[in-house]
């Protein structure tokens, strides 16, 4: 299990935030496990996660300051994107000898997007960027303007690095060697990752891509998820740039994408499966990948006993209406209490 609770120590491991296709954690799951543990007791959260949802993270993050008693976070592998902002919800921030940490500025969805929609993205991004940068501020004491640097530059650390600029306390445990213990991971997906961990990587065919795998977490289509570093590096009216890219190749990609749905919509392999087609549309998977993933995926049922889940689409457009399903809920359904919400997770982990 991603969420796991072991007396005074909680370990996260996986995507922050809903995620069809690998672990995850997300803000209901770890606020159910906080509830079992005596909130002005010590607390040693064990974080792992390449990062994901902007919303999950910053939840997460202000649930842990939130606590009356100590909290230590020990970066055991990675804390990247929203995962970092996760940490500095903790009094503590220990990291693991071999781990990382990566800071860069939070990305906005924007599949089939109108003008109107390219105006508020550059709002949204902004807002997004303008709270976070405060955090890592206060957290490593940092002025606002240059985390606004470290944050347009996607920005890695080491665990002496980290603790240098503030981010970490301390390094615990025994050193070891980076080589050999750090965790396995398609560092390739970032734009700015250490070459020693990207060329690791490739060395040890550390990927997330294949016939039966979606592309990586960071690149699934859903409102607020961190994908990759911005590239409003000078700062400029990124409004003013959306507006010009749309005006020079919008129309072109939209055309691209119809076509390429019309393609996978018409496989025979499509038929029973057209939700996962949908969502595989999105990725970055060729068409003949596309075709063999549909190919191994069990066809839907039209005599199942109980709902079809959420698909990633839907959970999109239930957030962006307001109606966010939990873990185990129907698109455009609101949870009524953390009754459902336990009662949810103890279903999904019971199958």
């Amino acid at each position: 299990m991603p969420v796991i609770a072991n007396g005074s120590h909680l370990y996260l491991n996986g995507t922050v935030g809903l995620d069809y296709f690998d672990d995850y954690f997300t803000y209901p799951e770890v606020v159910t496990a906080l509830a079992a543990i005596d909130d002005d007791s010590e607390l040693t959260v064990h974080l792992n996660s390449p990062g994901g949802y902007v919303d999950d993270g910053s939840s997460i993050r202000n649930a842990f300051a939130a606590r009356a008693g100590t909290t230590t976070i020990v970066i055991e592998g990675m804390a990247l994107s929203s995962a970092s902002l996760i940490a500095c919800g903790g009094d503590r921030v220990v990291m693991n000898p071999g781990s990382v940490y990566m800071i860069h500025e939070p990305m906005v969805s924007l599949l089939s997007a109108n003008a109107a929609r390219l105006r508020t993205a550059a709002e949204e991004q902004a807002a997004f960027t303008t709270t976070f940068a405060r955090v890592y501020s206060a957290r490593s004491g940092k002025p606002e303007d240059e985390i606004r640097a470290m944050l347009a530059a996607e920005t890695w650390f080491d665990p002496e690095a980290a603790v240098a600029a503030g981010f970490a306390d301390s390094v615990g445990g025994k050193v070891i060697k980076i080589e050999a213990k750090a965790t396995a991971f398609d560092y390739g997906a970032y734009a700015h990752a250490p070459k020693r961990l990207v060329a690791l990587a490739k060395k040890k065919d550390w990927r997330l891509d294949g016939a039966t795998a979606a592309a990586p977490p960071a690149t699934q289509p859903r409102q607020n998820k961190e994908t990759s570093m911005s590239e409003n590096k000078d700062g400029g009216d990124i409004s003013a740039k959306l507006e010009a890219a749309k005006a020079e190749g919008a129309k072109g990609a939209v055309a691209a994408y119809q076509a390429r749905r019309k393609a996978v919509m018409a496989f025979d392999e499509t038929k029973g499966r057209e939700g996962l087609a949908e969502h595989l549309i999105e990725t970055e998977m060729s068409d003949e990948a596309i075709k063999a993933t549909l190919a191994k995926a069990p066809k839907a049922e039209a005599a199942q006993q109980e709902p079809a889940a959420p698909t990633v689409e839907d959970y999109a457009k239930a957030r962006m209406s307001g109606g966010v399903p939990q873990p185990g809920g129907q698109p455009g359904t609101k949870s009524t209490g953390w009754g459902d919400v336990v009662a949810s997770a103890n279903k999904r982990r019971a199958r």
